[in-house]
This record gives structure tokens, C-alpha cells and sequence, in this order.
């Protein structure tokens, strides 16, 4: 297809093409002196790792965002979490339409491709209405931070902190201007505030929930028969990944906390581990059971079509009912009275093996060469891969080796694997149904 008569690519190539040309021009934009606080603007390393976590809402840092970066590089910091969280082609087609360009079926299904839609028909509409909704949550969320923010920082800078880490929330980005009471503290001087902690649990669940959820609570309210399979299984699942991980890391992990900071930390690291990025508490005193659990939901992430990235609830989903059906003899995959196709769970398979594969050889790579516990350098590319942006504190001090796997990792993990995969390649012809001959597994 041409993007607006401009040049022919495919739907894949046009989504990764246009999150590595935002990458590029958010690496040139705080390369300028005038992004930083210091004179002399970030190095070309450091731009490109901060770009590239940004676009693909990560929020993996090597630099503090609010003691390094001027108020101007900030904004930029936010229009690239922005955009990457709604979706390039999104945002890019959503403009060229509101500036009056017409919108051709090439776009329109490109389009369908970036948000996931199940059909071609009204996907304009369904934009609308996406980017509307988010920006009433992002400004909902801002009101509703305002005033401890203003509270702590003044009217002005609490406004734009207010702002900033809404939009942070949402769009699971996990950057943050909390440095300016510590280097690299994220939220964890608000470990017992109600209002902050349940307002970014809200934001971050809300925006991982996915576009095509979203759709079916706008057409349906209440009535849950009426949703899709995969809204269904985007809520089942995304509950119980919320809250049976929050009682587990209640009764294992934070004891030495107060009764409210630690009933708010275990569900809010809960929540934050499905790729937003965000911590009230220190990660570092976690048990490695703990860790763990924390390394298992930063994989899952949240739905198709949202702001989180990971390997999606759905996927994980799909893998457990193919499960079930072998344990119970059955030749379908079945879920909610609903058959999934064969071909849903060979992807999902496929996307699970290439995670897991991405994420360990990486792991045993970082482990290798900045001699780190192996857990510890799991930790950090279960991070970038999921896009979550946690960390055990030992990205900063990383090496440009390790970096580079990183922000690899976080590309892949924004744009996903199989549209990677797809835009450089071309399916070849179909050869006919081959015999089949049963091997043995297990």
C-alpha cells in the first residue's frame, strides 16, 4: 500500500518504519543543548536510549528525567510517550484527517492493522473516539493528582507534574519527575498516599485494558455477554493478573511497611508490573520469589491494542485454554462457549517461544558481560521486552553493549514480534496440503 501516495510499504513496514522515524527524531530533539540542564546537551548514547524508552512507553532510564533533562526536554520526553502510547500510524492518520486530508482505504486499513480493530468498517470513528477517551482519562487523571502535586511542588510545577505522570500512567510509560527528591526515586515518596497510588492503578489498568475493550464497555455498559471473546478474556485474565499477584506479594514481600502503605505497595507494584514501570517500594529488598513473580508479569503485559506492550494477556490466555484442552482430551481449543481457531494458537505459541527465547539469551548475554547475578539481568530485560521500565538500579551503569541489547529489546517489545518479522518478510506460495505423520511429544 502508499501511505498517502508517498511511498509503497506494507501495513508492518509502515508501523516499524514509524516508531524508529519517531525514535530518530526524539534522539535528535534531546541531543540539543537546550534539553538538558547542564551545558553542552546528551551524548548521541544517551538521547537514543531515553528516545527510544519513551517511544516505547518503557521508561527504562539512564538518566534522571527531571535532574538531567530541562523543562523542554521533558515535553519532548512527553510527546514521544504520547504518541508511542497511542500508536504512531494512530496519531499520524488521526491528524492528517483532522487537518482535512482525505483518508484513503490503504490508510484506513492500516489503521485497523495499528489499533487492532476487527473490521475495516468505522475504524475513523473508532479512532475518534479512542483518542477522545484518552485524553478525557489523561486529564481526569491530572485533576485528580493535582492536588498533592501542588500541595508538595506550588501551583505551576505541580500542574505539570500532575500532568506529566497521568500521561506517564496511562500511556504505561513508568517515567517520572520524582528525582528531584532523589535521583532515580520514582514514586516511592508517596508509598501511603491513597489518592496517588490509586489513580495511577486506575490509569495504568485502564489504558493496558485495550482499544477494542474499551470499544465493547462504550457499546454494551454492563451487559458482559454481549463483549467479545477477547474482551472477555482481556478483563478475566487482566483481574486476576491484578489482584491474586497483589495478595501474594501482601502476605511475602513489604512485612517491615505499615497495615495501609503495604496494603497500597503490593497492589500497586502489582499493577505497575504489567508494564507501567512506576515503584513506591524498594525493589532491591524483594525476596527472589518475589523477583520473580514481578519478572512473570512484566512478561505477560497488558491487552492487544493498548499502551502496554509485553506478550499480552490474550496470548497468555490462548496458551492456558490449548492447555486445558489437552488435559481434558479435547481436540478444540475452547473458551466461554467459543471455539479458537488452530492458526490463534500457533501464533500465540510463536510469540510466547520468541519472548522467552529474546528474554533469556539476552539475560545470560547482560549476566556475561557486566558480571551480574543472572536474576538481576533477567530482571532488566523482562523490563525492556514487556516495556515496564522497572529496574533493580543497575541499568544507569550499564555498558553500550548491554545498552544496545536493551533498547533493542524495548523496540521489539513496543512494535511487537510478529510485525517485526512480517514487514521483512514475504509469504511464499502455498504448496498444497503435504501428508501428515504424527511424532510423539511429552
Amino acid at each position: 500500500m502508499k501511505v498517502f501516495g508517498v511511498i509503497k510499504v506494507s501495513a508492518f513496514q509502515a508501523i516499524c518504519w514509524g516508531f524508529l522515524a519517531l525514535t530518530v527524531l526524539g534522539t535528535l530533539l534531546l541531543m540539543l543543548p537546550v534539553s538538558t540542564r547542564g551545558p553542552g546537551g546528551a551524548s548521541f548514547a544517551d538521547s537514543l536510549f531515553t528516545a527510544t524508552s519513551a517511544v516505547c512507553v518503557t521508561g527504562l532510564i539512564v538518566r534522571d528525567t527531571a535532574a538531567y533533562w530541562s523543562p523542554f526536554g521533558q515535553a519532548v520526553i512527553l510527546l514521544l510517550i504520547q504518541v508511542g502510547g497511542m500508536g504512531v500510524i494512530t496519531m499520524a492518520i488521526s491528524a492528517a484527517y483532522l487537518t482535512g486530508r482525505k483518508i484513503g482505504l490503504a490508510q484506513r486499513s492500516l489503521l485497523q492493522e495499528s489499533i487492532s480493530a476487527p473490521r475495516l468498517g468505522g475504524v475513523i470513528r473508532l479512532t475518534g473516539f479512542i483518542i477522545r477517551t484518552a485524553l478525557v482519562i489523561e486529564a481526569s487523571g491530572a485533576l485528580l493528582m493535582a492536588p498533592v502535586f501542588c500541595r508538595d511542588f506550588g501551583l505551576g510545577t505541580g500542574l505539570w507534574y500532575a500532568l506529566f505522570h497521568s500521561v506517564s500512567a496511562f500511556c504505561n510509560a513508568g517515567f517520572d519527575l520524582m528525582g528531584v527528591r532523589g535521583e532515580f526515586s520514582s514514586l516511592t515518596g508517596y508509598i501511603g498516599s491513597p489518592l496517588i497510588n490509586l489513580t495511577a492503578v486506575v490509569l495504568i489498568t485502564v489504558g493496558g485494558l485495550g482499544f477494542m475493550t474499551w470499544d465493547d464497555i462504550r457499546r454494551h455498559g454492563p451487559e458482559l455477554k454481549k463483549y467479545s471473546l477477547q474482551s472477555k478474556l482481556v478483563l478475566i485474565t487482566g483481574g486476576v493478573l491484578l489482584f491474586v499477584p497483589a495478595v501474594l506479594f501482601f502476605f511475602t514481600e513489604f512485612a517491615s511497611l505499615p497495615l495501609k502503605e503495604r496494603l497500597l505497595a503490593s497492589l500497586f507494584q502489582s499493577a505497575t508490573a504489567r508494564t507501567a514501570g512506576f515503584n513506591t517500594a524498594d525493589l532491591g529488598a524483594m525476596s527472589e520469589g518475589g523477583k520473580l513473580l514481578m519478572i512473570a508479569l512484566m512478561l505477560t503485559g497488558g491487552a492487544p491494542g493498548s499502551t502496554a506492550g509485553g506478550m499480552k494477556t490474550t496470548t497468555l490466555a490462548v496458551l492456558i485454554t490449548a492447555c486445558a484442552a489437552v488435559f481434558r482430551r479435547r481436540d478444540s481449543i475452547e473458551a466461554l462457549g467459543r471455539r479458537i481457531p488452530d492458526s490463534v494458537l500457533r501464533h500465540g505459541a510463536a510469540i510466547f517461544l520468541m519472548y522467552m527465547a529474546l528474554f533469556l539469551i539476552s539475560g545470560a548475554a547482560i549476566s556475561a558481560m557486566e558480571s551480574l547475578p543472572l536474576l538481576t539481568a533477567l530482571f532488566e530485560t523482562a523490563s525492556a521486552i514487556g516495556t515496564v521500565g522497572l529496574t533493580l538500579g543497575v541499568t544507569p551503569g550499564l555498558g553500550l553493549a548491554s545498552r544496545g541489547i536493551l533498547i533493542a529489546l524495548m523496540f521489539f517489545g513496543r512494535v511487537g514480534g510478529l510485525t517485526i518479522i512480517y514487514s521483512f518478510s514475504n509469504p511464499g506460495p502455498s504448496a498444497g496440503a503435504l501428508p501428515p505423520e504424527r511424532i510423539t511429544v511429552g
